[in-house]
């Protein structure tokens, strides 16, 4: 066939198929890079370590965040997943590398978390958190419906949405358009916080800062290339919600006194 392209996954798998395979790190098809990857655990990576996002620990030790059911998305060796559960949350945590899920499962031994291998995209379930340190800046642009068509589909209202991701010092500033031309990611996509406030325009912004660079001893994770970002899904109001009823237009009914129908 000359012609292949009839739905929005045909697009997606058209536009996916632009960039290198070392460049696919987002798909299904991507196992096989990370499992590369998490293979060797003594490598110097600063996130191997088995402790959590400092924004991630400092949104609970301000009570902006409660414990709930949570959604660690691209969760790797599970250190996020594993401080949530222990901080009361119920977590489910998905990644496309089996050896990572392998790694996150002996790290967290009866602390009751699910672990999914696979696409973060298809997850089901409502979630009053869902959390990604490092995912959102290895998808090209067209992949970024997928994620927040994820998020729209499993968070509650007023649920939060937080996560790490590179600033344009450490990932590509090259634009959109370019990315597809130049067929990769660079190692991972910029952005700055103007950016992430447009892709997210429809959450409400709680907080957006640089992440606080955290020294090696340090019992949190903390490197200051990384934008820290939460959000919160607005909640549904009801018509006239908010609106006292001195504010209401008076409404004259045939009864009324001073109906001039009735004079």
């Amino acid at each position: 066939m000359l012609r292949n392209v009839r739905t929005l996954d045909d697009v997606m798998e058209l536009l996916d198929g632009l960039f290198a395979p070392g460049a696919d790190r987002w798909t299904a098809r991507a196992g096989d890079w990370w499992d590369g990857f998490y293979a060797d655990r003594s490598r110097g990576v600063p996130f191997f370590a088995a402790k959590p996002d400092e924004n991630l620990a400092g949104y609970l030790e301000r009570g902006l965040v409660t414990p709930g059911r949570a959604l660690d998305v691209g969760c790797g060796p599970g250190r996020n997943a594993v401080f949530l559960a222990r901080r009361g949350f119920q977590v489910d945590a998905v990644d496309v590398s089996a050896t990572a899920i392998a790694w996150a499962e002996e790290r967290s031994e009866g602390l009751g978390i699910r672990y999914r291998h696979g696409d973060a995209f298809t997850t089901e379930g409502s979630y009053d958190l869902v959390y990604d340190s490092g995912c959102f800046h290895h998808l090209p642009p067209h992949r970024r419906i997928g994620y927040l068509a994820l998020l729209d589909r499993v968070l509650v209202p007023g649920g939060h949405f937080a996560l790490t991701c590179f600033t344009a010092e450490e990932g590509t500033t090259t634009p959109d358009a370019e990315l597809y031309r130049q067929a990769g990611l660079s190692g991972g996509v910029g952005y700055d916080p103007d950016d992430l406030r447009w892709v997210f325009q429809d959450l409400a912004e709680v907080e957006l800062r640089r992440m606080t660079e955290e020294a090696p001893d340090s019992a949190f994770f903390g490197k200051s290339f990384l934008w820290t970002g939460l959000f919160r899904k607005q909640r549904v109001q009801p018509p006239n919600a908010g609106v006292r009823q001195a504010e209401r237009p008076a409404v004259a009914t045939c009864e009324s006194r001073d109906n001039p129908l009735l004079q």
